[in-house]
């Protein structure tokens, strides 16, 4: 991590580096198909995160969209000021579950949102004037102090992935400034931009140059700024000096509050999806499939897309024995991808697929009836593996009536 300078189953598992994620558990031990988190890897990334909060003087929020494993909350909650939601339920969730401050955006509210949100909010960010005006008494009237954002597109466009671009031509996510021109913001206490996925403090500062050239009267007349999230800050190589400058200098500037939210800092590389071998066979090439499907457990694969990695797996050909690894869905293109491994596979034999802690679980369905991965934390310091959540046939007929 950077470092600061500012102030007993018969399963077997494929053998592979001394990884540092979940090292020293057994893989037979854990249910298969299970999502396992190592809590010391969660406090590692953690720990850094509250470390950058004091350099900078920003507040730093879970995104509860990347990862909202709630049984954990209370360890997250010891390092980061509050969470930020997408919406009336993930806001719920937040004020039940963790506490601190609850911020909340969604690109639009009806009436019934905010008969949830009203009572536990602390923030509260729209995307548009329009949604401002038409909500903003009721926000003033309710009876609690909330403060009120507006959602700006700065239309500076730093990522390779179009899909989590919010500012490609047409986007619906934030105003751009000329939309703002005449309108009515009386009583906006902050802006909110987030632009960024998967990057570094070089594509926030070059965002923030542009929320400067169309926001400047704006940022004069707000008392904090939200700089959304996709910040990789416990990504190994991440610049967080750069990120402490361009805070400090923001705060220093426009005496301004600053508030980050990312969702997969928090959880990158603290976990894994363990699965098991059901079959193999051979049609022109050799196949095998999985109690895991990207389909209905990997989704964040398919729509960025990437490949994910395997433990002790190598490229197609790499290793001495190259398998088509798929799902059980009836889905035809439920394919995990090519991988080689060292010895053939067998049945029951564990894989193990690497950073799935982010995105991946909350995203998972139950597509085909397959059976959904349980959550599972593993703590190191006691070597105690439990399980939090398994799903059962009720937990799939309880979603269609």
């Amino acid at each position: 991590m950077v470092q600061l300078s500012m102030t007993a189953a018969t399963t077997t598992t494929i053998a592979g580096p001394n990884h540092e994620v979940c090292a020293g558990l057994d893989f037979g031990l854990a249910p298969s198909p299970a999502f396992i988190i190592d809590l010391g890897r969660l406090r590692r990334n953690l720990a850094h995160l509250q470390a950058v909060q004091e350099a900078a003087g920003c507040k730093i929020l879970l995104a509860q969209k990347a990862f909202s494993l709630w049984p954990v909350y209370p360890l997250i909650r010891e390092y980061l000021s509050g969470t930020c939601s997408s919406g009336a339920w993930e806001a719920r969730l937040a004020s039940e579950t963790f506490g601190g401050e609850v911020h909340v955006y969604s690109p639009a509210y009806t009436d019934a949102d905010l008969d949830e949100i009203l009572p536990i909010a602390d923030h509260l960010s729209f995307n548009t004037p329009a949604q401002y005006q038409r909500f903003r008494e009721r926000v003033q009237g309710c009876g609690r102090p909330i403060e009120c954002a507006l959602r700006i597109n700065p239309e500076v466009s730093t990522g390779q992935t179009p899909l989590y671009d919010p500012c490609v031509p047409g986007s619906r996510l934030g105003t751009p400034a000329a939309g703002l021109v005449g309108e009515d913001l009386e009583g906006l206490a902050g802006l909110h931009f987030h632009t960024l996925c998967e990057q570094g403090s070089d594509a926030l500062e070059a965002t923030w140059e542009g929320v400067e050239a169309r926001f400047g009267d704006l940022l004069r007349r707000v008392k904090w700024v939200n700089m959304g999230g996709g910040h990789h800050i416990t990504r190994e190589g991440y610049d967080v000096e750069r990120l402490v400058r361009l805070i400090r200098g923001i705060r220093a500037k426009y005496g301004l509050a600053v508030y980050l939210e990312p969702g997969e800092a928090i959880a990158l590389g603290t976990g894994v999806l363990v699965s098991s071998v059901l079959d193999t066979l051979h049609n022109g090439m050799d196949l095998a499939i999985l109690d895991v499907s990207i389909t209905c457990h990997m989704p964040d694969c398919l729509e960025m897309p990437y490949r994910p990695d395997i433990r002790g797996a190598g490229q197609p050909g790499e290793l001495a024995h190259s398998y088509r690894l798929g799902g059980g869905t009836c889905l035809a293109g439920d394919i995990i991808g090519d991988y080689s491994v060292a010895e053939p596979l067998r049945i029951g034999q564990r894989l193990v697929f690497e950073d799935m802690a982010h995105y991946t679980m909350v995203k998972t369905s139950m597509f085909n009836g397959v059976k959904h991965p349980a959550f599972c934390l593993w703590d190191p310091e006691s070597g105690a593996l439990r399980t939090v959540r398994a799903f059962g046939y009720e937990d799939f007929r309880s979603r269609m009536g």
